[in-house]
Parts: structure tokens; C-alpha cells; sequence
């Protein structure tokens, strides 16, 4: 029987006392190309570019997009760009993927294909039932799992 927040002990109290306040803010990934993944997240995926800062000293730059800002309770994803770095990064073995809940997976996968956008996975069912999902990459290749939502 699953519980929910409310009913689970775990969600106001980790090892180190109550969590109680905590909630998701971002995910970070690193890119090679910052122009061109702000234009992929911003154009393609419709988030907006929420705050931008270059660290000379550091000599990296974080770009943060999203569909709101955190503060209004909505995760995004933090665009790390290290400066000079000249060979893809490896995503790995242990990332998967990110997620995003669309209205009609349909037609904006089409959409995305005409615009040059890699379709990794076709929107469809699941192999073994439920939603319909699809899978596009970024301009980095990681993987973005689009499911079908509404």
C-alpha cells in the first residue's frame, strides 16, 4: 500500500532531523555550447532563461532555465559552461534522463523533428502499458523524456 507525503514518516524527517522544509531546485548538467542549448531549452522546450552569470576567476559560466523561478516553487535546470573546455563531456552511465510533462507529445515531437531536433524514441505507449512517452536529445546529447500529459 503506497502512503503519501502526509501519511509517510520519512517526509518531515531524515537522518539529520526534519526535512520538513525541503523541496527539488535544480538539476545541473554541462554543456559545450552555451548559445546553443539556452536556444534548445528556450526555443524548443519553451522554458525561459531565468538568471545568467559569468565567474571569470572561475572561468565558467551558469545559465538557469526553467518554466518559472524556484522561489515560486518550480524546479529547473542549472546550464553549467566551462570555458575553454574543447571535448564533449561523457554523460555516463549512471544519468538517465530529464522529464517533461507535455499536452500533445504528438504533435511536439513533430514539431521538434522539423526543427532539427534528434528524436531518440517516438511518441507512443510504453512497452509494458501506460503512458505514452517519447525521448528527444539536447544539443549535448542528453536524453529528455517527454510524457504525455492532459
Amino acid at each position: 500500500m503506497a502512503s503519501t507525503l502526509a501519511q509517510s514518516p520519512a517526509a518531515t524527517t531524515g537522518t539529520a532531523g526534519s526535512i520538513a522544509g525541503f523541496r527539488m531546485l535544480h538539476t545541473m548538467i554541462r554543456v559545450m555550447d552555451l548559445e546553443k542549448s539556452l536556444a534548445f531549452y528556450t526555443g524548443e522546450l519553451g522554458m525561459k532563461t531565468l538568471r545568467r552569470k559569468d565567474y571569470p576567476d572561475g572561468k565558467f559560466t551558469l545559465a538557469f532555465v526553467g518554466y518559472g523561478p524556484e522561489d515560486e516553487g518550480h524546479t529547473v535546470v542549472e546550464l553549467t559552461h566551462n570555458w575553454g573546455r574543447t571535448e564533449p563531456y561523457e554523460i555516463g552511465t549512471g544519468f538517465g534522463h530529464l522529464a517533461l510533462g507535455v499536452p500533445d507529445i504528438y504533435g511536439t515531437c513533430e514539431r521538434m523533428q522539423k526543427a532539427g531536433v534528434k528524436v531518440t524514441r517516438p511518441p507512443g505507449p510504453m512497452k509494458f502499458g501506460g503512458s505514452v512517452i517519447a525521448f528527444i536529445e539536447d544539443p549535448d546529447g542528453y536524453k529528455i523524456e517527454l510524457i504525455q500529459k492532459g
